[in-house]
């Protein structure tokens, strides 16, 4: 920042790449206002330094001036697995990679980037940007394999056979939640990571695609996160009338402050303190209608939220020929497939110990 201050943008980069391997990714798409920007001083009292737009504009600045930092150590002939290619992989794998190490990064689609290319729109991030930090990372010499599915095609205990003296596993939390009630297996349901992979990575919305999906009239986004919010966005760019079906209310929304404005703006509508209770098809089993149940806040949860209260008998039905369940996910766990001994949270994340070492 006082680089930046100064006006010495390259030295500003030079400092901000040495510490962040995706500066013109963090710089659009992390919450700043709950972390850096969160914790600015100047936020007391006013705004807070707008870190986040600095670092986009920085690292954005040395792309047009065609720099990149892509320094490392002298290579200490050791070799590291990496699986995944989201944030988490390539993150690790850039770290590793300035320290010397030879890395390898898996990935299961055919395109690298993970969330960012499936998950999240282009309109917030473009993939021309991912793209262009992931070919930073390979002029630092990380490889990138895609279509390796790792619990498929490789195991880990075959990574290490190979060499790799460490596995580090950031395959993804890509198990979509639902919430189990009637209807939900018809035609037009959708949970929001199949929504927006279609969209993001197979561009199904284009009229010659393989895998076209539908255009909808009406659609119902369950959930009130950023990934709800991005649903939503693309329903709303493909045509539909858009409602966010969210069980708490306004102040409660866990979407970043700015992404819930920007769908507000592009008239998306809210329907909060509501929560479905059924979704009902036609005769051919094609999504027609969704029933949902007002609710009203009691008293907070043990993390200090208000846990939601239906409110008998206030129970309505709203048209819709589709539903996006964007209520979170899992840890995908088919990376896991023929280790045997590897040991998992409750959650279904590996479990480590405090030094971050695999039980």
């Amino acid at each position: 920042m006082d680089q930046v201050a100064q006006g010495n943008i390259a030295a500003a980069y030079e400092i901000l790449s040495n510490a962040n391997a995706l500066p013109a990714i963090s710089g659009r798409v992390c919450p700043q206002e709950n972390q850096c920007e969160g914790k600015c001083v100047r936020g007391i009292k006013g705004e807070p330094v707008a870190i986040g737009r600095v670092e986009r504009f920085v690292a954005d600045w040395a792309a047009q001036q065609g720099v990149a930092n892509t320094a490392t150590a002298p290579k200490n002939g050791r070799k590291v697995a990496v699986i995944g290619s989201g944030p988490a992989g390539l993150t690790c794998a850039g770290e590793l990679a300035r320290m010397g190490y030879s890395v390898t990064v898996f990935e299961a689609f055919h395109l690298p980037g993970g969330v960012l290319t499936y998950g999240i729109p282009e309109f917030r991030l473009p993939k021309a940007i991912v793209a262009r930090e992931v070919a930073n990372l390979e002029k630092m010499g990380v490889e990138i394999q895609l279509n390796m599915v790792i619990g498929k095609v490789l195991t880990i205990p075959e990574l290490f056979d190979m060499g790799y003296e460490s596995v580090f596993i950031g395959s993804g939390a890509g198990l979509p939640m639902f919430m189990k009630i009637p209807g939900e297996s018809l035609v037009g349901v959708y949970s929001a990571n199949e929504y927006l992979t279609r969209i993001n990575l197979m561009k199904a919305y284009q009229p010659d695609s393989e895998t076209p999906i539908l255009h909808n009239r009406k659609v119902a986004v369950v959930g009130g996160g950023n990934v709800a919010m991005d649903a939503a966005r693309c329903a709303k760019r493909l045509g539909a009338e858009v409602h966010i079906v969210y069980r708490r209310s306004d102040a409660e929304l866990p979407a970043r402050a700015e992404e819930v404005h920007h769908a507000r703006e592009e008239g998306i509508i809210f329907d909060l303190l509501t929560n479905p209770v059924s979704i009902q098809g036609d005769e051919k089993g094609h999504v027609e209608s969704i029933t949902c149940i007002r609710m009203e806040l009691g008293e907070p949860d043990a993390s200090g939220r208000r846990s939601p209260v239906p409110i008998q008998g206030s129970e309505f039905t709203m048209e819709a020929d589709a539903v996006i369940m964007a209520l979170g996910t899992s840890p995908n766990p088919m990376s896991y497939g023929g280790t045997p001994g590897l040991e998992r949270t409750r959650k279904g994340c590996v479990a480590a110990d405090e030094a971050g070492h695999t039980s």
